[in-house]
């Protein structure tokens, strides 16, 4: 089988070839690049093998592309990378590797393109096309791996278990290209990856969280979280999501399994987005009900609170898998928060003052947050399904309606405490707090309209109430 390059590709691909004959070496394309050409996958990264020095390799096809200057190396990789029009590409001499057994780095030396293409994680990857003036482009295929691309399987190219127990991460990396590819785990593979869950403990939790964000972002990503799950690795990575499983009934009563109920809204929500974080808040959204589950004789199952509970675990799992700490977390943090509040008000007569709340809380979140409720109208009860989804509708134009009226999305109440100071002469002090907080009361509870004027009047009045008077 042949790859056809792109006019791009076939630039580089013409830089390659005098270096090459320069160099007395010689260079392949490998690895992602070819796998995704043959399946017809956009891709904006290159990685070029060189039997010999691929540092110098990638100097002289800079030189000849004209941008020497811009070619980064890595010599304690042993790597260099060129950006060129977009492309990443990546270059690096062949190499075979051995491993200790406490460690996923590995012992390197020189080799052949057969030793690099042995020591790649899965056959579809271990594909090479050798950069030829010819451009013939045929595809070296020493481990069967176009059969796997056409079947749909990942598969190691040499034993599973020595495979995962060399580089552990290559269990995950496993999953991850089934998730994102829809493709099935050979048996034999998928049995190397059970019996070594255990060695993921030797990788990093930045590496394992990579691999994990890039199922997340898959197209369907309950495919990834299952195997994770059957192989063991969920429970190894993410105890908190395992811990969702399972369904309790007391008196003929039980609950919904919230690690399927999980998985589905995570799918309905990857239809609608493609934004990491807010895929995340579809992970953990539910995930502080299992510590938060009672049973009530009278109405049931209850998970009162598993939404403030549930903040705290979404900071534990990012802290522990070493996830950013930032405005990324609290963004997750708050739309876990709120994800009740717009069904819940359809639960009575939507009024304009708990619209103007939501829309105060969210902020600019706010679409993201009921893109999150849609996504977790998940019951099989059709006409329940319906009357939630109607419901939503009623939220939605309601939500325009009042934004549209008071612009209360990223509203800030038109009185500051420095205006509050100044007016009635006093130091900061806690009745500053109080009158604001009054202000912005007033306001979301349609008192006052959304303006300075009124504002400031209810300011004055407000003052009196507390013994403070306007200076003249």
């Amino acid at each position: 089988m042949k790859i056809t390059l792109t006019n791009l590709e076939r630039t580089i691909a013409e830089a390659v070839v005098p270096a090459v004959e320069q160099l007395a070496c010689r260079a392949f394309f490998i690895g992602g690049f070819v796998r995704d050409k043959i399946l017809e996958r956009p891709t904006k990264d290159i990685d070029i093998v060189c039997v010999g020095d691929g540092i110098a390799l990638a100097k002289q096809v800079g030189a000849n592309l004209g941008i020497e200057k811009e070619v980064t190396i890595f010599k304690r990789f042993g790597t260099a990378m060129i950006m060129y029009q977009g492309t990443q590409l990546e270059f690096v001499g062949a190499r075979k590797e051995s491993y200790n057994f406490d460690s996923r780095k590995p012992i390197v030396s020189p080799g052949t393109i057969e030793d690099d293409q042995n020591r790649r994680d899965f056959t579809i990857n271990a594909l090479a096309v050798e950069i030829k003036a010819s451009m013939d482009c045929q595809v070296i295929d020493p481990f069967n791996g176009l059969k796997a691309l056409t079947e749909g399987i990942i598969r190691t190219p040499l034993e599973p278990s020595k495979t995962f127990s060399d580089d552990p991460l290559r269990m995950m990396r496993a999953i991850r290209f089934a998730s994102q590819l829809g493709f099935e785990v050979a048996e034999e593979t998928f049995t190397g990856i059970q019996q070594n869950v255990n060695r993921i403990e030797i990788i990093s939790k930045e590496r394992i969280s990579e691999e994990l964000n890039k199922i997340i972002l898959s197209k369907t990503p309950s495919l990834g979280f299952n195997l994770l799950s059957k192989s063991g690795l969920l429970g190894k990575i993410f105890p908190e999501f395992e811990k969702l499983r399972g369904v309790e009934v007391i008196n003929g009563i039980g609950h919904k399994d919230n690690y399927y109920h999980t998985l589905e809204v995570l799918d309905n929500i990857s239809r609608d987005t493609d934004k990491l974080w807010l895929r995340w808040a579809a992970i953990l959204h539910d995930i502080a009900k299992p510590n938060t589950k009672k049973f009530d004789e009278k109405i049931g199952w209850t998970f009162h609170g598993h939404e403030i509970v549930g903040t705290r675990i979404a900071f534990s799992v990012f802290k522990r898998m070493r996830l950013p700490l930032d405005h990324k977390l609290k963004y997750v943090q708050k739309l876990i928060r709120l994800h009740l509040r717009p069904i819940s008000l359809t639960n009575e007569d939507i009024t304009d003052s708990a619209v103007r709340r939501l829309l105060f809380d969210a902020g600019e979140d706010i679409d993201d947050l009921m893109t999150l409720c849609k996504a977790d109208i998940t019951s099989k009860n059709y006409n329940k399904v319906k009357r939630i989804k109607q419901n939503y509708e009623r939220v939605i134009l309601k939500l325009k309606e009042v934004e549209e009226k008071d612009k209360i999305r990223n509203w800030q109440p038109p009185i500051s405490g420095e205006l509050i100071m100044s007016t009635f002469s006093i130091r900061p002090s806690r009745v500053v707090g109080d009158i604001k907080d009054a202000i912005r009361e007033a306001i979301l509870d349609g008192e006052i309209p959304n303006d300075y004027d009124a504002a400031y009047d209810y300011m004055i009045a407000k003052g009196k109430t507390l013994g403070l008077e306007p200076k003249s």
